[in-house]
């Protein structure tokens, strides 16, 4: 017997006003573009030749309407939580009875990451019931109006919006904002919650501060020292945006709010920067699949309360982003190599029940979007173990 979704629950269709894309559009061609710089490619950030094509695409090329059309394939809902709209898909298997999973992204991402991977999850053996929300402050779920809006509070959102679903028990999957979400889920619902995959985990020497750094010990191979020491050189090298939104994004999100190009120099990098690409960024996304993800931002306006969560979980301290306490419910990691998190698993098993701990030769931070076949089996092989 399928469950009775809550009243509060209401269908939703993507429509974008024609007057917010001819701003767009008008804004793209109006952009005033930096002096070229000669240095190497990408060395000092959004390397300019390749944003002018992939903005020229936007502009001439880029048909947001048949995205659309492909996205509201899929089913949208949204319900109101604690004063805050959740947009999020539910796509129902064929099976009745199959267990409902919510997969969750992150930032500089938006609930179209999974779009190919939810009919993978809904027609594969088992087959998954799934939930793909938008975070609150992201994407069609709308800017958030107030403070607070930390990983912890989203995870109590998360669970009732799975309960107003009809789901009284369920799985969670999660990479960057979305895995602290599930992690959190796994903590504060571990009587629906069955169970957690992450395709990114955070966790530090058991024995140091939270968050702190470890050099080199007896205790890591040689291996797990390299990724260690890669993910140091990581944070060294790429982290300027996360003290930027974690102290002061409400200045730099005016201008991402009010410049296109601003707004994909700021994101784009990153989907190079943190994928499994090699440097040349469409061996892993399309140009269309980009400009998904920045239109998303741009129509909704959300990229300022989507930089916000930063802010939030610092000023929020111990427990509202990483666990404060052991999460007691199975987990699984699938560690993808051209991701920076990769911490010991010792480590790891100080947070978490690991179940499964599975190492892949693909992907990086995005999985659902670099090699979703691949990320779909690794999330059904976790959810077999608790069978």
């Amino acid at each position: 017997m399928a469950p009775v979704p809550s009243p509060l629950v209401q269908p939703f269709e993507i429509a974008v006003p024609d007057a917010v894309l001819d701003d767009l559009y008008r804004r793209l061609r109006r952009a005033r573009w930096p002096v070229p710089l000669v240095s190497p490619p990408w060395q000092l950030g959004t390397d300019a030749t390749y944003l002018e094509e992939l903005v020229d695409y936007w502009i001439n090329t880029f048909d947001w309407r048949r995205v659309e059309a492909e996205l509201n394939r899929l089913d949208h809902f949204t319900t109101d939580i604690d004063g805050q709209r959740l947009h999020f898909v539910h796509q129902r298997a064929a099976v009745t009875d199959a267990l409902p999973i919510v997969v969750l992204s992150g930032w500089p991402s938006t609930f179209a990451e999974f779009a190919k991977v939810v009919p993978l999850l809904t027609d594969g053996a088992p087959p998954f019931h799934v939930v793909a929300p938008s975070l609150p402050g992201f994407g069609f779920s709308g800017p958030t109006t107030s403070t607070g809006w930390t990983p912890r509070r989203i995870a109590h959102a998360i669970a009732e919006t799975m309960q107003r679903l009809g789901y009284d028990r369920y799985g969670a999957h999660g990479g960057d904002w979305g895995a602290m979400v599930s992690s959190q889920l796994g903590l504060i619902d571990p009587e629906h919650c069955v169970g957690v995959h992450l395709s990114m985990v955070i966790a530090s020497k058991p024995d140091a501060p939270s968050g702190g750094q470890a050099g080199a010990s007896e205790e890591l191979s040689p291996t797990e020292q390299a990724d260690l020491d890669r993910m140091y050189a990581a944070g060294r090298d790429q982290m300027g945006y996360q003290r930027i939104q974690a102290t002061r994004p409400q200045t730099l999100s005016v201008g991402l709010m009010d410049s296109p190009i601003g707004l994909a120099a700021w994101i784009v990098e990153k989907f190079r920067a943190w994928s499994d690409c090699g440097g040349d960024i469409e061996t892993r996304f399309t140009k269309d699949e980009l400009l998904t993800n920045l239109t998303i931002y741009w129509v909704t306006g959300t990229i300022a309360s989507a930089n916000r969560i930063y802010a939030e979980t610092r000023r929020a301290g111990v427990g509202a982003s990483l666990p404060d306490a052991r999460v007691s419910v199975p987990m699984g990691y699938t560690k993808f190599p051209g991701d920076a998190f990769k911490p010991p698993r010792r480590w790891v098993e100080a947070i978490y029940d690991v179940r499964r701990w599975s190492e892949v030769d693909a992907g990086g931070h995005f999985p659902a979007l670099e090699v979703p076949a691949l990320l779909s089996e690794e999330i059904r092989a976790f959810f077999r173990t608790l069978e």
